[in-house]
């Protein structure tokens, strides 16, 4: 239960944190309609699935050879959550969505372009292979992995599909942008204090 918590907090905090997936959602949804954003949300969480595949068959052969590397790993990803969560709460800037320049996408293009903005972005990588290392253990079930795995690919398939719906009126975005350095405060708290707990969590 405490491994399924954690994926859980983890997963939501960065899915909803403002970054290159929420930009190129909110961008599509606004200049081409909800369609084009919620193919690209399809996109993205199919980019989740490409993460979590290679991260699952490293952790898995890191438990299998070395327990010390393992080990290593796990802190290190620890000190990363901690990492992101100090800045993302000092974090003073804001996302800023390019509305200006539009080029017409087809279906296929809105879905490619979700898959490689999130494919593509090494803050997903560290983020999958971060909480993989936290709450996979040598006794973990391969089939739990999956269902990890799968939670992820499918929180960000949910809200990205809730941006693509509401973030495609002006107004709605403004407001999301607006409550930007707030929301920026709670998963920086969040995510820091996960790293910590982590970070000092038995092993087995």
């Amino acid at each position: 239960m405490t491994e399924v918590l954690a994926v859980a907090v983890i997963t939501v905090l960065a899915v909803i944190a403002p970054g290159a997936d929420f930009a190129m959602v909110v961008r599509n949804s606004y200049l081409h309609g909800r369609r084009t954003g919620l193919l690209g949300a399809l996109g993205v969480a199919a980019g989740v699935l490409v993460h979590v595949t290679y991260t699952m068959l490293g952790v898995g052969l890191l438990i299998a050879s070395s327990a010390f590397l393992f080990t290593v790993v796990k802190l290190v990803g620890a000190a990363y959550l901690v990492y992101i969560g100090v800045r993302t709460f000092r974090t003073r800037s804001e996302v800023t969505v390019d509305l200006e320049y539009s080029t017409e996408l087809s279906p296929l293009a809105a879905l490619r372009t979700g898959f490689l903005t999130n494919v593509l972005n090494p803050k997903t990588t560290l983020f999958v292979v971060s909480t993989f290392a936290q709450v996979v253990r040598p006794g973990t079930p391969v089939l739990q992995q999956v269902g990890y795995g799968l939670f992820m690919s499918l929180a960000h398939l949910l809200w990205f599909g809730v941006v693509a719906v509401f973030f495609s009126h002006d107004r709605m975005r403004t407001l999301m942008l607006r409550g930007q350095r707030i929301l920026n405060k709670v998963i920086g708290s969040v995510l820091a204090g996960l790293g910590v707990s982590l970070a000092f969590a038995p092993s087995h």
